[in-house]
């Protein structure tokens, strides 16, 4: 088993990543188990952040990296939260700060105004001077609600309504987001990329 480190500590986000690429011959841990401190999202683009991301992991571990860069991009705030989703309100935010900030934002805006999707970027990295990241890109469209709904997930799982299932995302049992996600999307192209480098 060829060990990967993904840059971050997020323990959700590593399940999730462990479901989406089983059966591919690699071990995942994360940046925490290699003492690799945090790197700084100076960047202004998903795709930047997350290669900022994992080659800070790939240069503190010695080893391949996977990161992904994610949030919410809400039409009636011109895309915001965007690249901020994670610490829309402020850089102690937490989730629950997180969504009362974009509920009040979005406060007597009507349904048919409150489109939004989900993007993740995910990027490999052979090591922290590869000169071809692999990136790969999803999205996943839906809309925002007026208040938070069900019990799975995390981050604005609460607040995104999936059209396609008539609920929250945060209402999805994990293996059925796990199929439609945008981080899904993303790193199903991803595995896809994976399986055909010999040397990944």
């Amino acid at each position: 088993m060829r060990r990967i480190v993904l840059a971050s500590n997020n323990m959700a986000k590593l399940e999730e990543l462990r479901a989406l690429l089983a059966g591919l011959p690699f071990e995942i841990a994360t940046q925490s188990e290699y003492g690799v401190p945090a790197a700084e999202e100076t960047a202004l683009t998903f795709v930047e952040n997350a290669i900022i991301k994992a080659r800070n992991a790939a240069e503190n571990s010695g080893l391949p990296a996977i990161a992904d860069d994610s949030g919410i991009e809400v039409d009636a705030l011109d895309g915001a939260p965007g690249v901020y989703s994670a610490r829309y309100a402020g850089a102690e935010a937490t989730d629950a700060s997180n969504n009362a900030k974009l509920l009040a934002a979005l406060e007597g805006t009507p349904d048919d105004q409150r489109g939004a999707r989900f993007v993740c970027v995910a990027v490999y990295m052979r090591h922290a001077r590869d000169p071809m990241p692999r990136i790969c890109a999803g999205t996943w469209p839906g809309r925002i609600l007026n208040e938070p709904r069900g019990m799975y997930g995390f981050g604005y799982d609460p607040l995104f309504y999936v059209p396609t299932h008539h609920c929250a995302s945060a209402e999805l049992p994990p293996d059925i987001k796990n199929q439609i996600s945008h981080r899904a999307r993303a790193l199903r192209q991803l595995a896809r990329v994976l399986r055909r480098m010999p040397d990944a």
